[in-house]
């Protein structure tokens, strides 16, 4: 059994609080004349496909924000079986690894991490990324001693061997977590800090010499900086990582605010969207619905076009046109004098760009003989049916929990059989994307995405997503077998980013 080294906290405090170690993890004949032309393409081709891909890659990479100072300091964002479950999950060899620490015991790899991480108070998330970052080990089969040895780069720093003083899986493990530690508690004593700018030097490694300019908008991001003072050949390679494994899957309909942060966004065709404040959010959204994330888990979503108008809102194009705003849909009105017909408000139009009017679907032009454009209840007064109508359309309500829920705003009106007669009727009424379901005769409990039901196949997955059991609507069979079944949702990190 191989002695794992470390360092006490009092001797690492004395000596070597103020020197910085930096690690780096490098991005480690045909004659005939049409052959030629063959050739040359298709080198152009793959040059240009190369350099797009990676174009595309860090543009969704901040080197200005990394990680959070929340997440970096989450030391109980994993417990030790999360730790094993990872681990394991990853095949990785260091599932079954031991080595022994300072007082003689034998510990596991998940065992040192979440007694280091636990001691340090530093997030046990942060050093499983450093161990592929800088050593490959959570995903080598077969690693090395020296892998082992130098487990995260502690001790290494560019241009220089690495010192012996450091050697050893358990001495990394603390050392690392402590030195992040220290970076964020006393800040004033490493060289990269928050808000202040730096340029650094061949940040695309082989990719691109032109230097950048960096400004780290919070300590976390600084921390990774002073760890290791690359960008694109480091620190984004911690970003990608961090991605892959600690970001989770939230579906369309979310609403989602990371921690610590103001800001609350609605999550749309797989893309992020920002309410421009609380009137515009509330016009169509129950605040209890938010979701508390991580800002990793917010990072990864590409930014669409912010919600600036509540709903009901009139807006007018640069062309001129007016629409009024109903669910995710524009309505124009064919002239002015349908919109003084209907007694709508000049006073009240708002401009709006093109990309606000774009982000909304095409409804129905709004005519003269058009009734409810903004939708309602109609009850017929000989059935007893309840419909939702709009645009011409009559889609009935199969169960009162609609009133309840989706409908909860909204007055009936009383109409005869022959007034709803006059619309074309269509499929029952649905919840939105977004809605957590469970039938009244199961504990199965369901997200819809997509219109399809996805079944949330642990309560571990349901809290680590975020949602509230508050929020679980309770149904009758039949609303649920409306929706066609999607992929049960079996875990929430989402090993398809790259």
């Amino acid at each position: 059994m191989r002695e794992c080294g470390y360092i006490s906290e009092k001797v690492f405090d004395k000596i070597y609080k103020n020197l910085e170690f930096y690690t780096e993890y490098g991005i480690r004949r045909q004659t005939k004349y049409y052959m030629k032309i063959k050739i040359i393409f298709l080198f152009c081709f793959v040059l240009i496909l190369f350099f797009g891909i990676n174009q595309v890659l860090a543009n969704a990479f901040n080197p200005n924000n990394i990680i959070s100072d929340f997440e970096i300091l989450d030391y109980t964002s994993m417990n030790l079986n999360d730790i094993k479950k990872f681990l394991q999950n990853k095949n990785s060899y260091l599932t079954n690894y031991s080595c022994i620490d300072p007082d003689k015991k034998t510990m596991s790899v998940p065992e040192i991490i979440y007694d280091r991480a636990i001691n340090n108070k530093i997030s046990p998330k942060l050093i499983l990324v450093l161990l592929q970052k800088e050593q490959s080990l959570i995903e080598d089969n077969n690693p090395n001693q020296k892998q082992l040895d130098w487990a995260t780069g502690y001790g290494c720093p560019d241009n220089a061997s690495c010192n012996q003083r450091w050697q050893g899986f358990w001495k990394q493990i603390n050392s690392a977590s402590l030195q992040f530690r220290d970076y964020m508690d006393n800040p004033h004593l490493y060289a990269y800090k928050a808000n202040n700018t730096y340029t650094f030097t061949n940040p695309y490694g082989t990719i691109n010499k032109e230097p950048v300019l960096v400004t780290p908008e919070n300590q976390a991001t600084a921390a990774l900086y002073n760890y290791t003072p690359h960008v694109y050949n480091g620190n984004y390679n911690f970003y990608k990582l961090w991605q892959r494994y600690f970001t989770n899957n939230y579906f369309d309909g979310s609403l989602l605010q990371a921690q610590g942060e103001q800001d609350i966004w609605l999550i749309q065709n797989n893309k992020k969207r920002l309410f421009a404040n609380k009137s515009v959010l509330i016009s169509r959204f129950d605040i209890n619905k938010i979701i508390q994330i991580n800002k990793a888990d917010l990072d990864k979503f590409e930014t669409g076009t912010s919600i600036k108008f509540p709903q009901y809102s009139l807006i007018k194009s640069p062309r001129g046109t007016i629409f009024l705003l109903v669910d995710n849909k524009k309505r124009g009105f064919t002239s002015s004098k349908v919109f003084r017909k209907m007694g709508f408000n000049p006073t009240e139009v708002l401009n709006a760009s093109w990309d606000d009017i774009n982000a909304y679907a095409d409804g129905l032009p709004l005519t003269a003989t058009s009734t409810y454009p903004t939708g309602a209840l109609l009850q017929d007064t000989k059935t007893g049916g309840v419909y939702w109508v709009i645009e011409g359309t009559k889609a009935p309500l199969i169960d009162k929990i609609f009133l309840t829920t989706k409908f909860n705003k909204k007055k009936i009106i009383k109409a005869t059989t022959k007034e709803l007669a006059n619309y074309k009727k269509i499929a029952p009424i649905l919840f939105d994307d977004g809605e957590l379901l469970k039938s009244n005769i199961s504990s199965a409990i369901y997200v819809i995405s997509n219109n399809k039901k996805r079944l949330i196949t642990s309560n571990e997955i349901f809290k680590q997503i975020g949602y509230k059991l508050e929020n679980i609507i309770t149904v009758t069979p039949k609303i649920l077998y409306l929706y066609p079944e999607g992929k049960p949702i079996t875990e929430i990190i989402n090993e398809n980013i790259t």
